[in-house]
Order: structure tokens, then sequence, then C-alpha cells
């Protein structure tokens, strides 16, 4: 059987165009009965990175939020609550959401935060990377979780979507110290699909009208795709994404081992995508929404022949480093490290790398408010993107 992706096209965030498209790719996977039940618990869980304004594309819109929330309301779902680990583990989600829009709409709608004040040890010995996880204990005790996640770039996975959305599930600092447990691009993605298996949401829904390119999933600019994606399949949903944007779902490691284990598919002969008019080809849907322009690391990525040469991976890694012009010394980046002895400290009011110690987590570049940090990429793996892709 395929795995269905709905979409609509919504070229706006005011209210009626962005319920409609809600409503559209709802019907279009059969209606919120298909995924939810009376009397169940459901999780709202919008990408809530960081406190930042919706015009920059950095988190789910409040509107797409507020669509979902309506949506489910007036179909009789009344027990909701909203919630997202933050990814500056020192600012709650109460405040977080506040300073996106989020809390302002969920209160409106009469929608309660759930627990992410704490977490709970949950083991997981049938994971294939991680034998356990740190929860929210809102998300332990939902019944049901629906994925608002965004369309965004990320400088570790190329994309971050449906799949990796999920890892705001995960409790407080134990986000930061997963990326120390599982320190590359390969076994972070592994994490991840481990953790879909566990928490399974039912429904994944992307705010892709006003997406994120270049510097994701934080310090990227706006650009519009006009599109809401949603589908039961997260993998699907994120290799559609990638389609639109020119890149192989097959380089994006979240995919690959999301499909492996059984998370979902991204092999296009898999995926049935539904529109209004009917069901339509990726061809066809690329042609109506796609753009090849977008800003996405489409490389290779080191794989297949360079393995022979694995010796020369220190100047191949792509490297954080600090426009220091922008920097204003807050130390926010300092604070996201997660290693014990800090890859990255202040000198001189500045920050400055221990490049030897360095994970190339780029928790760093996640969550610097003023877009002060970048990733850079050295000549040797320039040449490397351009004649060794697999």
């Amino acid at each position: 059987m395929k795995s269905k992706v709905a979409i609509a096209e919504c070229r706006t965030y005011r209210q009626e165009p962005a319920e409609r498209a809600i409503e559209t790719v709802l019907d279009l996977l059969g209606g919120w009965q298909e995924f939810v039940s009376p009397g169940e618990t459901i999780l709202l869980k919008p990408n809530l990175l960081a406190r930042c304004e919706p015009e920059k594309a950095c988190t789910t819109h409040p509107q797409i939020f507020a669509a979902a929330a309506r949506s489910l309301q007036k179909e009789g779902f009344e027990n909701l609550l909203y919630g997202d680990s933050p990814g500056n583990h020192l600012m709650g989600t109460e405040q977080t959401a506040e300073g996106c829009g989020i809390r302002q709409e969920a209160e409106a709608l009469g929608i309660g935060l759930a627990d992410f004040s704490k977490g709970e040890k949950v083991m997981y010995p049938q994971g294939y990377e991680a034998d356990h996880f740190v929860l929210c204990s809102g998300v332990r005790s939902a019944d049901a979780i629906i994925n608002l996640c965004k369309m965004k770039t990320h400088q570790l996975e190329r994309i971050t979507g449906a799949v990796k959305n999920t890892f705001g599930c995960v409790y407080g600092f134990n986000k930061a110290a997963s990326h120390a447990r599982f320190p590359n691009a390969d076994s972070f993605a592994k994490m991840i699909a481990d953790l879909n298996l566990l928490v399974k949401p039912r429904l994944h829904i992307m705010d892709g009208v006003i997406a994120m390119e270049g510097n994701g999933p934080h310090s990227g600019e706006p650009m519009p795709m006009y599109v809401i994606l949603a589908s039961a399949d997260p993998v699907a949903l994120d290799s559609v994404f990638c389609r639109l944007v020119d890149l192989d779902p097959a380089l994006v490691p979240t995919n690959v081992y999301g499909q492996e284990y059984g998370v979902g598919t991204y092999e296009e002969e898999r995926i049935q995508i539904l529109t209004e008019e009917g069901e339509v080809s990726m061809a066809e849907a690329v042609s109506k929404w796609g753009n090849a322009d977008f800003n996405v690391e489409r490389g290779a990525d080191f794989k297949g022949q360079l393995n022979a040469i694995r010796f020369l991976q220190p100047l191949l890694d792509r490297k954080p480093y600090v426009k220091k012009q922008l920097c204003v010394g807050c130390g926010i980046c300092v604070q996201a490290c997660p290693l014990e002895e800090k890859a990255i400290y202040l000198k001189n009011g500045k920050p400055a790398y221990r490049y030897r110690t360095c994970i190339k987590c780029y928790c760093c570049q996640e969550m610097c408010p003023e877009k002060a940090i970048d990733v850079k990429q050295g000549r040797l793996a320039r040449l490397a993107d351009r004649n060794w892709k697999v």
C-alpha cells in the first residue's frame, strides 16, 4: 500500500485561507476520524525551536497551529493540549510559545499547555541506535500526537521536517546531550528514527507556506513555497518536501534510516500524492509547487568512493564559524554546546572554537538569535562535492 501525502496550496497566513488548506488536506486523507478518537487527549506539537517572530519562518506559524486546532474542535475533539521542548533548555515552553505567537492562539481557543517542565526516562530496548529516551511528561500522558512541523533547512541533516520535529518530545537539556551521544548526521538520524517509532505521531502537517532556506533551522531566510503538506507517513512527507526543492531524498539521513527502520518510505513509486484536483505524479507536483533555486545543501556529502580516504575527514568537515560583525556576545551559543568541555567559549567577549573537540552538531548555529554563526566548507570539501558525488 502506498503512503498518501496530501498537498494544498496556501498563499497567505490569513485565517480563512489557512483553515481552508488544513481542511483540504484532512479531507484528502479521510478526515480526523482516521487519526484520532473521541475522548482521547490530543497533543498538538508545533515546532517551537526558539522565541522569534512568525515572519522569520523559524517556527510553525500560529495561524497554521490555530487552523489545525479549530478543525479538531469543529469535529468535536475538545481534549487538546499543546507543547514542544525549545532548543534553548533555559527558556521554557510557555515563554517560547508566547514569542512565536502560538501561546496567544492556544489561549484564545481554550487549549492548555501540556507538561513540558519535566521529563521521564523511557527505556527502549528494541531501538536500533538508542536504548532509552527522556521524554517530556506531556508527551507521555498524551493519547495521540499531531505533529505540526515546519519546512526548513538544517545544517546537520540538510532538512528538518516531519521526522526531525519529533525531537521536541525529548525533555530539556537531554536534547543537547543527545547531540553528544549521537554526534554525526547518521547516528543522530538513527536516533530520530527510533524516537519516531517510540512516540508514533498519528498525523504530520507541514507548514510550508513560508519555508526557511539557507542557514537553517534558525538563521536562514524566509522563502515562499505556498503549500501545506500532510501525511501519516513522516518520511514520505519529508521526501515530497525534498523533491519540491530539488533535493534527492536519499541524501537525507532521516529519510534513509526512517525507511530502513520502518518509520516510512521515501521511494517515489511508493508515494501517492493527493490534491484537490485529484491524484498527481511527483513530477506534476514539482512542476506546480517546486522551487529548484531553493537554497539547500545538495552535495553527495562524501559517501561511496570517499570511504577509502576517511583519514581526510578533518579536512572535509563543515565547520561552524562566527560572523563577528553580527555577534553581540550574548553567550547563548556557549550554553547550547552539549559537551561537558565546551567546544565554544567566550574570548574577549566573543565566541571562539576548539575545533579539535567540536562534534559538528551545529547546536551553536541553531540557537544563535543574531544569525551570527554560519557553517563553512574547506576547499577540499567543495572539490569533493563537485567531483565525488554518488
